[in-house]
């Protein structure tokens, strides 16, 4: 197993053993600025909202999952390897940063099925097609777009103190009912390479005064991927 190098965590690893695997591989993220009372409506209560210098984010997370199964059990193609598109914000919990979804949207039916009932986390199914240097996504239902071409550009080799804000989160919080519960991961520390958008559109409004678009865009990178593993949820709320 690739669990090796722990130094970038932030807190030691769970007890027991990791229970899935998966691969994030070939991923765009696009970052957003949002309000603190905005983005406050939208998150549990038990969970506090995080920040960079006082600033709020969203973050739309565009990949390609792959190789997920449980511990001890291989792969199987048409369920673990799929597109996936997240939202997600940057919350807090027992001194914990990590990441809360506001929207998952996968590739296959059967998958997003299997992901929501197993996690669950809120997956729900898109049109996703990717080719080389493209990625799209539609969402009938909620009426979400993604459509983006775009050229990997450097690797940045000196990341800046909000890169590593954005991307080095180890653990997920999900709602269910009143309670809160929360997953660890570990994956290897991210490489992130600059983004060069030549074509984008961007509609996901998650809230009457929640809305993404490519117009108010405030940081993007690229990774070609992490190999990442997850341990049992703990109730934490």
């Amino acid at each position: 197993m690739f669990i090796q190098e722990v130094s970038h965590r932030p807190w030691p690893l769970p007890d027991g053993a990791w229970q899935y695997y998966q691969q994030w591989n070939d991923v765009i993220l696009f970052h957003w600025q949002v309000p603190f009372e905005i983005l406050r409506k939208y998150v549990p209560k038990a969970l506090t909202l995080d920040s960079f210098d006082g600033r709020c984010y969203v973050s739309l997370v565009a990949f390609t999952m792959q190789k997920i199964r449980p511990r001890g059990l291989p792969p199987v193609k048409f369920i673990s390897d799929f597109n996936e598109v997240n939202v997600r914000t940057y919350v807090i919990n027992a001194g914990r940063q990590g990441v809360y979804f506001l929207n998952i949207e996968a590739q296959k039916t059967l998958s997003a099925f299997l992901a929501r009932n197993l996690s669950g986390l809120p997956f729900e199914k898109a049109l996703i097609t990717r080719t080389a240097h493209r990625y799209d996504s539609v969402n009938h239902q909620k009426n979400f777009q993604l459509s983006v071409q775009y050229e990997i550009k450097c690797k940045i080799t000196e990341k800046q103190p909000l890169d590593i804000w954005l991307t080095e989160r180890y653990c997920l919080f999900v709602g269910a009912g009143e309670s809160i519960f929360r997953y660890d991961i570990y994956h290897k520390e991210w490489s992130l390479n600059s983004l060069q958008v030549k074509d984008l559109t961007i509609n996901y409004k998650l809230g009457e005064d929640l809305i993404l678009s490519g117009d108010t865009l405030s940081l993007s990178h690229y990774s070609p991927g992490v190999e990442v593993v997850s341990w049992r949820k703990e109730k934490v709320v």
